[in-house]
């Protein structure tokens, strides 16, 4: 059986993540001629070269690509056993998460901040859900928080963890709700309107929603970015959807309130994890903490709306959460 060198794999990795032995070294904190040379053992220990050169860059050969399946599950599981050592060690680790820009902050805030609590520390990074997936799938990320599932098709080995959904609405400031509150939905007939982009799962529901209410407003902008979307509403620009869990945050920090909730459309949490099972202590307290907290939410909304009817005035529901 072929006895390979742990740290020989580790240089063959970094050097498939990152597309060149250069890069490869800056990462490492070695010379390239050191990461050449451990490259050439390497090959000559597998029998077989790894990279051919391409351009001025490195292309994997057959067996590197081949190789590479077996090393990112070697890399994933030393992460696990790491972080597993930490844990029984009592030293504090580092959750590493990536955040869709779409999503509320202030939900994140609240799905996140109890690894804090607990004396761990978080490294967070947000950005478009490709870009996140291919962290996830090179163990740069634990976890990947989304809007939606891992879309078909992306090849890429996951699972979706369902934390839960919100009920979506327009809110707007005081002068915004008085002007549109009354008759809505179809108050929204030409109403401004700030949106997120059309990638947004959330967006797609809401095109679909106008669609059947026949309504068609005047969007003035669309945004990648929830905050400031919302920091546009709270200036008055327009009228903008968000999920309804949040409406003491948004009447409190925002000053702005609920106009009407768009029946049928939800904004959902997803985790995605590199695999069905999780072995991450703390990204299974984090999505067991994160479901308790929506419900809860949810249950609050719930019990204020049952309370008050569904005449009174919006500005009320942000009330007894």
């Amino acid at each position: 059986m072929k006895q390979l060198n742990y740290h020989h794999l580790l240089y063959f990795n970094t050097v498939m993540d990152e597309g060149s032995i250069a890069a490869a070294a800056d990462v490492l904190d070695l010379t390239p001629q050191t990461i050449s040379a451990q490259i050439r053992r390497l090959e000559k220990r597998v029998g077989s070269a790894l990279f051919e050169r391409h351009g001025r860059g490195l292309a994997p050969t057959e067996t590197a690509r081949l190789m590479r399946g077996y090393t990112e599950q070697m890399f994933a599981t030393g992460q696990e056993l790491a972080h597993a050592l930490d844990s029984k060690s009592g030293h504090s680790i580092t959750l590493r998460v990536g955040v869709i820009d779409v999503l509320a902050k202030l939900v994140i805030y609240r799905v996140l901040m109890p690894m804090l609590q607990t004396g761990n520390r978080l490294d967070v990074v947000e950005g478009p859900l490709d870009t996140l997936l291919a962290e996830l799938s090179v163990h740069r990320l634990d976890m990947v928080l989304s809007d939606r599932p891992v879309p078909t098709g992306l090849g890429v080995r996951s699972a979706n963890h369902v934390l839960g959904s919100s009920s979506v609405a327009f809110f707007g400031t005081s002068d915004m709700v008085e002007r549109f509150e009354q008759s809505f939905p179809s108050s929204l007939q030409g109403a401004p309107l700030l949106l997120p982009r059309k990638s947004n799962a959330m967006r797609r529901s809401l095109d679909h929603w106008f669609d059947e209410y026949d309504i068609k407003p005047e969007i003035l902008a669309e945004f990648d970015d929830s905050a400031l979307m919302k920091t546009f509403g709270e200036q008055g620009a327009g009228l903008f959807p968000a999920p309804l869990i949040l409406r003491q945050d948004l009447a409190e920090n925002r000053n702005v309130f609920p106009v009407g909730i768009a029946t049928g459309v939800n904004e959902s949490l997803v985790a995605i994890t590199p695999e069905r099972r999780l072995r991450h202590d703390s990204v299974l307290s984090l999505i067991d903490n994160a479901r308790t907290t929506i419900d809860r939410a949810n249950s609050a909304v719930g019990r204020s709306q049952e309370r008050r009817g569904g005449d009174e005035d919006p500005r009320s529901l942000v009330r007894a959460y």
